[in-house]
Formats: structure tokens, sequence, C-alpha cells
């Protein structure tokens, strides 16, 4: 059994109205990293220093040294750009998420008491600025823990909100496992809030962002100068706002750091950007954890069945009269590479259909025959499925005239003679009238254009019912 694990379908084509609170069309979190004194540094037991996110240009890390301008560099984030930001952000009563890194808040006392004064929110951004790629999965939850209790003494109340950022594969699945986080933003993947199921934990996903991101003013491609930064956020909002006013609001997640946007140059266009912002009356700017709180009690997860987790004997059961009395065509859909994206009525229908459009010509030919005469002699005597009796009834096959139903018998025969199978269509897309009229154009039909579209409807009836299965 081959399972995908990404999920590429999301929210699909018709995305959750959010319903803001005030009827706002747009959420805007604001998200101020504090990573200044959580960086790779061989004081902090780290074995090179750090090559990350400075105007240095094609920094490289320095094994087993320090590196005086890089820690400079960051010192001047916790030194001077934080308070910039932080005059700005309270200067306007801007509420802001803090992605902290909680050794970087353990060494910067008044900055974090600057941040509980301005009553923002302080989520963690895990033990230190370090990569974790490579780390072992045992040695990462132990960073995880140790992160947490850091965070409880540092601030006085652990995280409730996580973004670890230079993650690994294992680090969603390990913070979900804690139970103890409203949200986690390690995911770039999405203009909505989502849910994942980590086990038995319901874990909400809030999506951050690069893109929207200071760290591009040092990072190719980026930024060159601050109006383009600016450019690129205005252009953002107003393009959510659009969406929001036309009856699919977003949210937007905006990215900042101390030692980046805190720049006096930098920081000039993110004063421009929040003019704009604030001129606009349809956006609610919100931490991540109102924004969590919000969608939690709006969008509550429920868990569905999701068919790619069925085991084979499940998923036959569940599926293998789809295509009529031809179970061999839902075994083989399973064998499938399946996965999230098809955990709906659109998915399955894609690994069934693929299933038979790969089967044979005579084991096609076997479903088709599989299938009943429209009004004939199964019908007449209560003999088909139920899927078949509620369809037929649907286009009122099941209340014909004596002529009507001699019609029916007279075409069926004729066109069985003809082409070998039974004539086939999904009676839901028509009325009786328009099934006679197929019936009595498509019996002219050579049979090899016959058999594509009766193998078409047969998909399409599929399809038909499984939406009635799934929704």
């Amino acid at each position: 059994m081959h399972r995908y694990p990404r999920d590429m379908t999301g929210h699909g084509p018709r995305p959750p109205d959010p319903r803001w609170p005030g009827g706002a069309k747009l959420a805007l979190s604001l998200v101020l990293n504090y990573e200044e004194g959580g960086e790779n540094c061989l004081l902090h037991g780290d074995p090179a220093s750090e090559a990350f996110l400075s105007d240095i240009p094609g920094a490289q890390p320095w094994p087993g040294a320090r590196h005086w301008n890089m820690e400079s560099i960051y010192d001047y984030g916790a030194r001077a750009g934080f308070w910039r930001l932080h005059r700005l952000f309270t200067a306007r009563a801007l509420p802001v998420t803090v992605f902290g890194v909680t050794t970087a808040l353990a060494r910067g006392p008044e900055q974090v008491a600057a941040m509980q004064a301005a009553g923002w929110e302080i989520a963690s951004h895990g033990l230190k600025w370090i990569e974790h790629k490579d780390m072992p999965e045992a040695e990462e939850r132990a960073a995880i823990a140790d992160a947490i209790a850091l965070h409880t003494e540092v601030t006085g109340a652990p995280p409730r909100g996580w973004y670890t950022g230079r993650c690994s594969m294992n680090t969603v699945r390990l913070v979900a496992e804690t139970g103890t986080m409203d949200w986690i933003s390690d995911a770039y993947d999405d203009d909505l809030p989502h849910w994942i199921e980590a086990g038995p934990r319901d874990q909400l996903v809030i999506p951050y962002t690069l893109e929207c991101n200071d760290m591009r003013f040092a990072a190719a491609p980026g930024w060159a100068d601050g109006e383009q930064f600016f450019r690129y956020l205005r252009d953002s909002v107003d393009v959510l706002l659009a969406e929001g006013r036309a009856g699919a609001p977003k949210m937007l997640s905006v990215g900042l750091h101390c030692r980046l946007v805190g720049r006096p140059g930098k920081a000039a266009a993110l004063l421009r950007f929040l003019d704009h912002v604030q001129a606009q009356p349809d956006i609610w700017i919100a931490t991540r954890g109102q924004i969590a709180r919000h969608w939690a009690a709006t969008h509550p997860h429920r868990r569905v069945e999701r068919p790619s987790a069925l085991d084979r004997a499940a998923f036959v059961a569940r599926f293998g009269g789809v295509f009529e009395h031809s179970p061999w065509v839902a075994e083989r859909a399973h064998a499938l590479e399946l996965g999230p994206a098809h955990d709906s009525a659109a998915g399955v229908h894609s690994a069934l259909a693929r299933a038979f459009r790969a089967a044979s010509r005579d084991e096609r030919l076997a479903v088709l025959r599989a299938h009943p005469d429209l009004a004939g002699k199964l019908a007449a005597a209560r003999r088909l499925t139920a899927e078949s009796t509620a369809e037929q009834a649907s286009a009122g096959l099941d209340a014909l005239t004596d002529a009507e139903r001699a019609e029916f018998e007279r075409l069926n025969a004729a066109y069985v003679d003809k082409h070998g199978f039974p004539f086939i269509i999904a009676v839901r897309d028509h009325d009786k009238d328009g099934i006679l009229a197929a019936f009595h154009t498509r019996i002219g039909h050579d049979t090899e254009t016959e058999f594509a579209t009766a193998c078409a409807q047969v998909e399409r009836i599929a399809a038909l019912r499984l939406q009635d299965m799934l929704g």
C-alpha cells in the first residue's frame, strides 16, 4: 500500500468564510521575530558562528570561532532595532505576536518586560535559533520540552503558540504531541488557518510567510530597498482585500526581524505600509492567538472518514459497489498512491477511475455488462442495486406508461444486439425525454464510439454516487 502524506488540496476551491470579527475582509498578523542572543555562537555551545539573515553579504559560518561582525549585527537588533519597532507599534496601539527564541528571551529581560507591558503575545520560536533538519528526533523532542520550560520561567507562563522556523520533518508533529499549543506556524501552505490530525491531537496550524517578510533584505532574491518591500506588502494586502470584499476573506502574515527592519531605512518602508493598512476599514489586525481562538470557535475541527487511511478490506467494503458489481476496481484503486488528496468524493473518484481506465478492454466491458438495462426486467422485478433503483427513479423510469416501457424494452434489445452491452447513461443528468432522445441518437453510433461513451458514463455515475456517499 502506497500512501503520499502531503496535503495539496487544503480548503479546496471553496474555502470557508472565516467570518472575521466586525465583518473584516482580511486578518493581518504582525510578527516580530526576537532571535538576538539565540543564534549560533560559540558562547551558546554551538560549533560555529551564525551565517543566516544578516546584512553581511555571503556570510559563512566560522567553525570554532566567534564572528565579531555577525554578533554585533545581532546585538543591534536587541539594542536598537527592537526599541525602534517597540515605539512604532505601541504608538499605534497595534497588536503584535513575538516569535521569541527562548534563550534569546532569557538574555533580554528588558525587552521581555517591554513586550509584556505592551500586551504583546509571546510565542515560542524554539530553544535556539539553529537548524533542526539533521537533529535526531529524541534530541529535538527534548529541545522542545526545554524551550517550553525556559519560556515559562522567563515570561511567567508557558507558550500557547509555536514557530521553529529552521525546522525538521518531525517538528510539527513533535510540537503537536505536547498537546499544549493553540497554534503552530511551521507551515507556509495556505492563506487561512487549517487543522491537522497528529495522532489523537487536533492541531490548528496558522500558516506563516517567507515572502511578506523582511528576511528578503538579507536573502536572494530579495529587496534592494525599502520601496520594494513596501510595494510588495501593499500589493499583498490589496489583492487579499479585493478577494475578501468579493466574498472570500483571507489572512496575511508579515514577518519582521529586529536587526533587519529595525534599521532606520527599512523601518521607513514599514511605516508607510502601516499607514496604508490603517487607512483601510476592512482589516482586522490581530495576534495569532486571537486568530486561533476565533478560528477554533468558528470552524472547530471535525474528524471525518479518510478513505486513504482505510485498509484494503474496509476500502473495498465502502467503495466496491461504486462501479456496478465490480469490486475489483476498488481493490486496484486502494493499491495506488493515495493520500489526503483522495479523502474526498473527487479524490476517491480519481483513484477508482484510474483503476478502471488502466484495466483491459475485456475487464471494462465486463463492467459495462454489469449495468442493468434502463427500465428493464431487473427493474420490473425489483432486483436492481439500491443505487441503480434510486438513480432510475430520479428520472421517472420507475413510473413509465405501458407504451414507454415497451419503447425502452425495444431500444434496449436493439442496442445490446448491436453493441454487446447495455445502454448506459447517468440518468440523474437527464429527464425521461432526454434519456429517450439520447437512446435514439446513440443507437446509431459505431460500437467503438459507444464503448468510449459508455465508459465515460460509467465514470459519471460513479462520481455522482461518491458525491452522495462523501459529500
